[in-house]
This record gives C-alpha cells, structure tokens and sequence, in this order.
C-alpha cells in the first residue's frame, strides 16, 4: 500500500480529483488481489510474459506529453520485472538513448542508418548498463534527414517493420517504439511495424485537440498498410491533483475510450524530469518516487493485460 503515500493527494483537493486518484488505489488493491504474491515488484518471481513478442508504438505528435519519459520508464519497469525489452529510439533528439545510457554521437551506428542504408538491426542494438534484459537501439540527429530521404525508398512505410523482421526479435517479449512528435514518415515506419499503438495524453485541455488526428491516421494505416494494428492503450500523464481540469480532462478520456485507459494515471514528478540527466530513468535513480511508483503499476498493468491476449 506504499504507493497511498506517494499519491500527491492534498487537503484542498475536490471530489473529483479525489475520485480519480481513488483508482489508483483501488487498482492496487485489485492486483494485490488478483495476482499471485510472487508477481508484485520487490519479491521473488516475474511478471506474466506474453504469448509473443508486443511490438508498441508510443506515438502522439503533440510534444512535451512524455513519451519519451513512458516508453523509457515503462520499459525499465518490465525489465525490472522478468521481461526482455527493446527500446527502438524513433526521434532524432535521441531522449530515450540519453535516458537510457546509450551512446548516440553523431558517428554512431543507428536507427537511420538501419532504414536508409538497410543496416541490420542487430548492429546497432545495445544492452542498456546495469539493466538486464534492456536494450536499446539509439537515434542520432542523423535521423532528423530520414524524413527527406525515405521519400524516394522503395516501400518507404515499411522500412522499420522489415529491419525487425530480420532481427530475432523472439528473444524480445515487448519492443517499444519511442516516435518522434510528428505524424511524418518515421512516425508512419513505427505504426506499420507495430502491432499495437499506446497513447500518452497531458491531463491538459491542449493535449486533447490534436487527438483526432492521430486517430485518423491510425484509422488509415490500418486500413491500407499494417491491418493488425489497434489502439492497446491510453495513459494519461502529467497529472497535477490540485487542479480540476486535470480530472476534468482524465473524466472526459475515460468515458471515451473505457477500458483502453488505464487505471494507473502518471503523476507530475520532479524525479522524472531529473531523471536523464544522470543517464538513468526514474525506476532506477528514485524507486520510490511518485512517478517511478506509478510507472510500475502502468507497466503492472500492460504487462497482466499482456496475459489475456
């Protein structure tokens, strides 16, 4: 029940917000009750692995929502937890290699390379520094051309699913993909190689307005390049518990998309933002923060959802 305390649950909070974050502990409770003891992070055993290889896309093209903080830290989670897990870093500012230690200078084997210059994966995929079973393979600003270059490739949507394909990526049990804040070629290269697309939403009014879109495109590359696409999951970040447009927002998410949301809402976190800076993500460099807390039980609950496919 540590994750009560972490809570940023204040005396001046309204209903609504109390109401809200009520889900988080009920959520815990229900894991707790629902899942065998030796599953929960801090004792013996792993997290239920799925059935194959979950290729996830993190996508929205509104920056500063985190998805480069979700894929890092949900990913570090389910490592920590038994499961194989590579990271495919899709934007050109290299975040997610900064979070996770690996190096990505501008002569650096990476993922540009793998899709313009047909690379294989396995050349340029690295095993994150004191992270079992977490890999990552790196961006450099080399990708920020890709966008140009990709346009006169021949299958230029699908250059990231056949560079996968190649890979063995049996060893994996989730391959998360940190896209870039666009809805260009690269972003369009991660939703034809996944299986599934995870949305992070700013519990902001703004976060909102672009969301159409992204669902639209979604809609369209399913439809005429990648089939077995689905919108998996929505989580809803930054959440400040004293405001009401923060519960406002969660309230209006959640009653559109249902059961895609998950019950786990990521709070605004200091130890989140300080987290790269030391090359580490927040699992590791404050286990006990509210953030890190909080991306445990997202990624508790991707990974019992994981169970059921």
């Amino acid at each position: 029940m540590a994750i009560v305390t972490q809570t940023p649950l204040n005396p001046g909070d309204s209903p609504l917000v109390r109401e809200a974050l009520s889900s988080v502990v009920s959520r815990e409770t229900s894991a707790t009750q629902t899942a065998p003891q030796d599953t929960i992070p801090g004792t013996e055993g792993a997290w239920p692995r799925p059935r194959r290889c979950r290729v996830i896309a993190i996508a929205n093209q509104k920056g500063g929502v985190g998805k480069t903080t979700t894929s890092v830290n949900i990913a570090a989670a389910l490592s920590m937890n038994g499961q194989r897990v590579l990271v495919v870093d899709l934007d050109p500012q290299g975040n997610a290699s900064t979070a996770l230690a690996t190096e990505h200078r501008g002569d650096v084997p990476d993922v540009y390379q793998v899709l313009v210059d047909d690379l294989p994966m396995v050349e340029i995929v690295k095993e994150v520094p004191d992270m079992p079973g977490l890999y990552c393979a790196p961006a450099t600003i080399d990708l920020a051309g890709a966008e140009i270059e990709l346009v006169s490739l021949v299958a230029r949507e699908a250059r990231l699913r056949r560079a996968l394909a190649a890979y063995d990526a049996v060893e994996f049990d989730y391959i998360i993909i940190d896209c870039p804040p666009s809805l260009g070629l690269l972003t369009v290269n991660a939703l034809v190689a996944a299986d599934e697309v995870m949305i992070p939403i700013q519990c902001e009014y703004y976060a909102l307005e672009g969301l159409g879109q992204l669902l639209r495109n979604v809609d369209l590359i399913k439809a005429h390049l990648n089939p077995t696409l689905n919108l998996s999951t929505i989580v809803l970040t930054m959440y400040d518990g004293r405001t009401r447009l923060a519960s406002q927002v969660a309230d209006e998410v959640r009653a559109h998309f249902g059961e895609t949301v998950l019950n786990t809402v990521i709070p605004r976190s200091v130890r989140l933002s300080e987290a790269p800076s030391y090359g580490q993500s927040v699992m590791t460099y404050d286990p006990g923060s509210s953030g890190a807390m909080a991306y445990m039980d997202a990624a508790r609950e991707i990974a019992y959802r994981a169970a059921s496919l």
